[in-house]
């Protein structure tokens, strides 16, 4: 069990050689291999964001931000599994009521859990819970989970469910891995060690107790600020930790590259080249400044909700901005630093290759794309008075 207090980036090194050595392994596999997996588990690493009941350490975000930077900093799919499983894990174990933690959660078992939350199903309302159909794809880390999590919207009557602040509803059931069928579909250009299959139910019971709303943000259990600012705030910055720690291992491998390798006809190291200079340089501190934004805005935010302050659409605006930028950012540092790498870079398996693969397939994702622009600009300017997807 994790104890509290004890750092992320600390259980990651005890398993980095081993992490480095399977990521080949994971790829051919599709999904993490049962060593890795295993070994997230003997480190403390896979409970490390749940809620203290639930064997975790509720970090802050500050080092949720180094432990999502450090285990993408080793494998792009590695890292994601940071991002999927483990805030899956702390959300499912922070807002399920007391029944459905006891269910999951009880025993003290190793569960794990991956998903997609998007509300890409629909869940008729029946005496005790939801009749759920619906396919969902991309469900990141559902190779090794126990449990997968399926976004849905409640029907009651045939009509829309509402919240108490008058928005239509949107649920995340969790459900138990024999219950789903699986159809796969993960053959990727990256982050192909992520086992992020595809996934339906068609007219599956899922009690109460196994549901909780998406957007909860007043956690039954953990104390710690991130539970009260919810699963977008939590999701928004597993986006940018993973960003900035793939593209921070391709500036650290074209760097060492560089000391080492002469271009074709030059009688220098590329490290000699004043473009290779500058090139560095500049893209080193396009990605410190964006890891400084990201860093200042969401503890700060954090610092604020500790505070008691209510968490503002603006507040929520600022943290969606950073996080996408920081993206985008690190998309840029990947495309120079491949381009700067040269021939070296397109081998396949060598971590440069395999890092921009990641990178730019990472980067598709819908939570980060222009939407997060527009719809956090909508709220600056005053144009609307929330955006509950934020």
């Amino acid at each position: 069990m994790t104890l509290l207090g004890e750092h992320g980036t600390a259980l990651i090194d005890s398993i980095a050689e081993l992490v480095t050595a399977e990521a080949a392994a994971c790829e051919e596999s599709r999904t993490m291999t049962s060593s890795v997996v295993d070994a997230m588990w003997d480190s403390g690493l896979m409970r490390y964001m749940n809620p203290a009941v639930a064997g975790g350490t509720e970090p802050t975000f500050a080092e949720m931000l180094e432990m999502w930077q450090r285990m993408a900093w080793l494998d792009g799919s590695f890292g994601w599994i940071g991002i999927a499983n483990l805030p899956s894990a702390a959300a499912v174990a922070a807002y399920l009521p007391d029944t459905g933690f006891d269910e999951v959660f009880g025993d003290g078992s190793n569960v794990t859990l991956g998903g997609q939350f998007a509300p890409n199903g629909q869940g008729i309302r029946v005496e005790g819970g939801y009749t759920i159909s619906g396919s969902w794809n991309f469900g990141s880390g559902t190779g090794h989970s126990a449990f997968v999590c399926a976004g849905f919207l409640p029907l009651e009557d045939g009509n829309f469910c509402f919240d108490e602040n008058g928005e239509i509803m949107l649920m995340a059931a969790v459900i138990p891995r024999e219950e789903i069928n699986f159809t796969d579909g993960w053959h990727v250009q990256g982050l192909r060690g992520t086992g992020s299959y595809d996934y339906n139910v068609s007219e599956l019971f899922v009690p109460e107790h196994r549901t909780f709303n998406l957007f909860a943000r007043t956690p039954l259990r953990g104390s710690s600020p991130a539970f009260h600012m919810g699963l977008m705030a939590i999701t928004a910055a597993g986006h940018a930790g993973w960003a900035l720690g793939v593209a921070e291992s391709m500036l650290d491998d074209v760097r060492d590259l560089a000391l080492v390798k002469a271009r074709m006809g030059d009688m220098e190291t590329m490290a000699h080249k004043q473009s290779f200079q500058r090139g560095y340089a500049h893209h080193l501190g396009m990605w410190r400044a964006a890891r400084l934004l990201v860093l200042d805005t969401f503890s700060r935010v954090e610092a604020e909700v500790a505070a008691g302050a209510e968490l503002t659409p603006t507040m929520r605006a600022d943290m969606r901005i950073a996080a996408t930028y920081a993206t985008e950012a690190c998309r840029e540092v990947a495309q120079w630093a491949h381009l700067a790498a040269g021939t070296t870079a397109i081998r396949e398996g060598s971590r440069l290759e395999r890092a921009f693969r990641d990178l730019y397939t990472g980067t598709q994702h819908a939570f980060i794309s222009e939407k997060t622009y527009t719809d956090s600009a909508q709220v600056l300017l005053g144009l609307v008075a929330d955006q509950r997807g934020l």
